[in-house]
């Protein structure tokens, strides 16, 4: 660590101690309490064996030997937890996983952005709608999306936690089914896809590795448990501070759980039976929890949220961070330098990368921490078309992408992964791609109702267009 400066011990509420950011007030403070306690002694959303998993794999990517594909919505709504919704966006993922898959020569760790993000950072509190302020959307789990309904509800925080459990639910059902079976080539199509070039590509990608598993299984060199499912992991933004903490859970440290286990005992011991020192605390909401560009101040109440939590995290990092603030909030959030505890999510813009990414790289690089580096190259190319809908340019995000790739190259580090906001739907929110979408297009499927997506071929297009990018490196070492 730069800092030796010892950290005040850490409970789940002492970030209620730091100044914090993105807070909602509520009109009825009684009622937000009531709901915490009946979401604190409701079942955990996760488990710990699925967060320490997730953890291994992301030690995997920080060292380079996975690639980590995230995405998913913006900002989530409550009517998203219904099958159609869930499916499509899965299959996406795992289609996109599997170009990449098929390109990279490396395991694919899946992370998607649902089953609980519905928070969103605001910079304002108000808005104007038809000419009277009103209180910003929040996000389902605060407010409605309906200018009359803009009272932030602590019940919305109880309906979070249940749409969340059913959208769960319903992706182990689906994976545990066989959904992401790769014997099944059915449940793979493009039925969203209309460029025949795309759908050509990928089924070519499909059918060579089709015939490579069934070679495989006829010499018995693979069982079939190993190509019939996936792990995928669920995540979102941690904003609502006092919604994590009421499902922070106390778990026995390896070496405590062992000495006083007997053969019946459950891993998980009642919550006043063992000291805070020695239990780890796992953010059970999620698999994954990131810090936002609005909420990362190093003496926050988000970050010191975030230091004490076992699972993995990620942390936002723009054009407004500096390279020495960058390595103190490693400093804070992984003290025991564990690779890919951390997660930096870079979001500069397609203009800004190659003034701000050499400076966070070398200022990391000459730490001992090696997080994963992630570039989320959605959020700084955000622009408002003629029309007036926000949109997002492909031609951007892909300079994005691969100037990052390019840049951590150069430095002697390594791009671990993306993190993307997308959709499974057949939506017309960011121009370009292979459907060549322009902003006279945007009105015919306009969405959402926070940021602009990438639909299903703009997602795998991206997909392709970074596997190529590693596959001719390979080809091109190959010859060297």
């Amino acid at each position: 660590m730069s800092d030796n400066t010892e950290q005040a011990a850490w409970t789940p509420d002492s970030w209620k101690t730091k100044p914090i950011k993105q807070d909602v007030v509520y009109d009825n403070p009684e009622e937000l309490s009531t709901v915490l306690t009946r979401i604190t002694n409701m079942p955990p959303l996760v488990s710990t064996a699925e967060v320490e998993r997730l953890r291994a794999q992301l030690k995997d990517v920080a060292e380079g030997r996975a690639f980590l594909l995230q995405g998913g919505d913006c900002a989530e709504s409550f009517d998203y937890c219904n099958p159609t919704a869930i499916e499509d966006k899965l299959k996406v993922l795992l289609q996109m996983s599997l170009v990449l898959l098929w390109g990279m020569r490396q395991p694919i760790v899946r992370i998607a952005r649902m089953a609980g993000q519905y928070a969103k950072p605001r910079s304002s509190p108000f808005e104007t709608v038809d000419g009277k302020q009103i209180m910003s959307y929040r996000g389902d789990n605060v407010n409605s999306i309906d200018p009359a309904a803009r009272r932030p509800d602590p019940q919305r925080l109880m309906s979070a936690y249940l749409h969340s459990a059913a959208t769960i639910n319903y992706v182990r059902m689906l994976l545990a089914g066989g959904f992401a079976d790769l014997h099944r080539p059915e449940a793979w199509d493009l039925g969203h896809v209309r460029n025949p070039s795309i759908r050509r590509e990928y089924q070519t990608i499909v059918n060579r590795l089709t015939d490579s598993l069934g070679f495989m299984d006829v010499i018995g060199a693979t069982g079939q448990s190993a190509v019939s499912t996936v792990n995928l992991y669920t995540s979102h933004e941690a904003l609502l501070l006092d919604y994590e903490q009421a499902l922070t859970r106390p778990v026995a440290k390896a070496s405590q759980t062992q000495a006083r286990r007997g053969p019946y005992e459950p891993a998980t011991p009642p919550r006043n039976r063992l000291a805070p020192e020695l239990c780890d605390f796992y953010n059970m909401s999620a698999h994954f929890i990131w810090i936002g560009d609005r909420t990362r101040q190093l003496d926050g109440a988000h970050v010191e949220y975030f230091r004490g939590v076992r699972n993995p995290v990620g942390v936002k990092v723009g054009p407004t961070m500096d390279p020495a603030e960058l390595v103190r909030a490693l400093d804070i959030l992984d003290p025991l330098l564990e690779p890919g505890r951390v997660t930096l999510i870079t979001r500069y813009g397609a203009d800004k990368i190659a003034k701000y990414l050499p400076a966070h790289i070398e200022a990391v690089m000459a730490t001992k921490h090696q997080p994963v580096w992630c570039c989320d190259p959605c959020h700084g190319n955000t622009t408002t078309a003629p029309s007036g809908h926000k949109t997002r340019s492909f031609d951007a995000i892909i300079s994005e992408i691969t100037d990052s790739i390019s840049i951590h190259q150069q430095l002697g580090s390594r791009l671990g992964g993306v993190h993307l906001e997308l959709t499974g739907e057949h939506v017309t929110e960011c121009t370009g791609g292979s459907m060549e979408l322009s902003h006279l297009d945007l009105p015919s499927n306009y969405q959402t109702f926070c940021d602009p997506r990438l639909n299903y071929e703009q997602s795998l297009d991206i997909a392709f267009k970074i596997a190529k990018v590693y596959e001719t490196q390979r080809e091109e070492s190959h010859i060297d």
